[in-house]
């Protein structure tokens, strides 16, 4: 059997079903819409949540929280991560985005304490975790924040 060969199941794939086609289609005249309404219309029906005039749920529910706008989000970095790089060299953002280990810059770098540092490196990054300062320097590395 080849793949040109195959070939679907009988009934498997139902015949789509062409409204507007005469009468005798069952689905001719008004094409299955029934007649006149909201229906009907071109481009009518009711949106996701309509509740037919009737305060919608999602309107009735108690507002929650609010989003600060000026937030920071960084992208994050693990301590054993940076084992990757060869010893006394300097690691940012940029050489961390060539590596393959941060996709986006966001609004800066901060590297976390998660694991074990095995290579003295210079760091630098907008954000340090306590425990990633300790580690990068017990490896005897350094760290500057930018």
């Amino acid at each position: 059997m080849k793949l040109n060969e195959l070939k679907y199941t009988e009934g498997s794939r139902p015949k789509r079903n062409r409204v507007g086609r005469g009468t005798s289609s069952g689905n001719g005249k008004t094409s299955g819409r029934g007649q006149k309404g909201q229906g009907a219309r071109s481009g009518g029906g009711k949106k996701p949540g309509f509740e037919g005039g009737q305060t919608p749920l999602f309107m009735r529910l108690p507002k929650r929280g609010f989003t600060n706008v000026n937030r920071k989000e960084y992208a994050i970095v693990n301590v054993e991560s940076l084992n990757a790089f060869e010893p006394n060299s300097v690691v940012d953002l940029e050489v961390l985005m060539n590596a393959g280990l941060v996709k986006k810059s966001l609004d800066g770098l901060k590297i976390l304490g998660n694991g074990e540092l095995k290579v003295a490196l210079t760091v630098k990054a907008n954000k340090f975790s306590k425990s990633a300062v300790e580690a990068i320097e017990a490896a005897g590395g350094k760290t500057e924040v930018i």
